[in-house]
């Protein structure tokens, strides 16, 4: 006999959670498929890829602020070629942008600029950091710039 009490309490459990699930629609479903208690982690479901990375991403402007000509292409080229290549052999990725941003004057400058992303192991963070300053210190000397604007983020990699 207390078998049958055992099943017919499953029955009358799932018929109220299936009720719950049908009354509040994709939020419960959502709550319930996701293992953690924070909307930014990937279900337990969901193997997490890649291992931990750091992404660098630097933003070099193109105008020089006493007027003269902006760095070209082939300037670019030659600095990622001879400075940040030889820092970074691993790979990188440069990407044609236009910026604008608001110089130490107060004048609002918009210019030509390029993205340079970086991916690194997080174990080589702390090494990798005096490398990028580096490249920002050069790019701000060699080209008359006021800074080169460093976005980092941490990321899941896999090659």
């Amino acid at each position: 006999m207390s078998l049958k009490i055992a099943s017919r309490a499953r029955i009358v459990v799932v018929a109220l959670v299936a009720t719950f699930l049908g009354a509040s629609g994709s939020v419960a479903y959502a709550a319930l498929d996701d293992q953690s208690a924070s909307p930014s982690q990937a279900p337990a479901s969901v193997a997490a890829v890649g291992k931990p990375y750091i992404k660098t991403e630097l933003l070099f402007g193109t105008a020089k602020p006493n007027g003269g000509a902006p760095v070209t292409d082939k300037e670019f080229r030659s600095f990622v070629d001879t400075f940040v290549t030889p820092r970074f052999p691993a790979g990188l990725t440069v990407e044609n942008a236009y910026g604008q941003y608001r110089d130490s004057h107060g004048k609002i400058e918009r210019e030509r600029s390029y993205k340079v992303t970086l991916l690194y192991p997080t174990a080589e963070a702390r090494r990798d950091n005096g490398k990028i300053q580096q490249i920002r210190a050069a790019y701000d000397k060699r080209f008359q710039q006021e800074s080169v604007a460093r976005i980092d983020d941490s990321e899941r990699v896999d090659f």
